[in-house]
């Protein structure tokens, strides 16, 4: 069991997020539903919370009404080993989300992402500054990332 567990707050669409979620990332599953009980303000017996998890990092999320949303001050990053990893993770939360810049996305539900490939940090990180000047300048352009674009940007440097 994690101790820490992001806690994510729905507006009665919950399980349909959760299904959602696990159906984008391998190795994930459904864990288990917590119901409304005969003393709730929801039907009894319907979901109340599903505990999930993605990619072995577990979630809870909760149906609570919508009395709050997300933001993208919290988001959720995915690191992603290829860019066709990244472009199949990307077509699936585009479905019904909002694109954003440098590779963020909110999905159908509100919740921001964060879909960058490792190579992203690498060149990023790399001790030539002003090739990794070329690769930031690069990716503050993008939408979705594209690691060849990078790689070529980070070259130039």
């Amino acid at each position: 069991m994690q101790k820490i567990k992001p806690f994510l707050w729905y507006d009665g669409n919950a399980e349909e997020a959760a299904n959602y979620y696990v159906s984008i990332f391998k190795n994930s599953t459904i864990d288990g539903y917590m119901r409304n009980g005969s003393e709730a303000p929801n039907e009894e017996g319907s979901v109340l919370g599903v505990n999930f998890t993605l990619e072995g990092q577990e979630f809870i999320a909760l149906n609570g009404g919508p009395h709050f949303t997300f933001t993208p001050a919290i988001s959720l990053f995915v690191t992603c080993e290829s860019q066709q990893e990244v472009d199949e993770i990307w077509g699936k939360m585009s479905e019904g989300g909002k694109e954003l810049q440098c590779g963020w996305i909110t999905d159908k539900f509100g919740l921001t992402w964060q879909i960058i490939p490792s190579r992203l940090g690498e060149l990023l990180g790399d001790s030539d500054r002003n090739k990794a000047g070329n690769a930031m300048k690069a990716m503050m352009g993008m939408v979705k990332i594209d690691v060849a674009e990078l790689e070529r940007a980070f070259a130039e440097g």
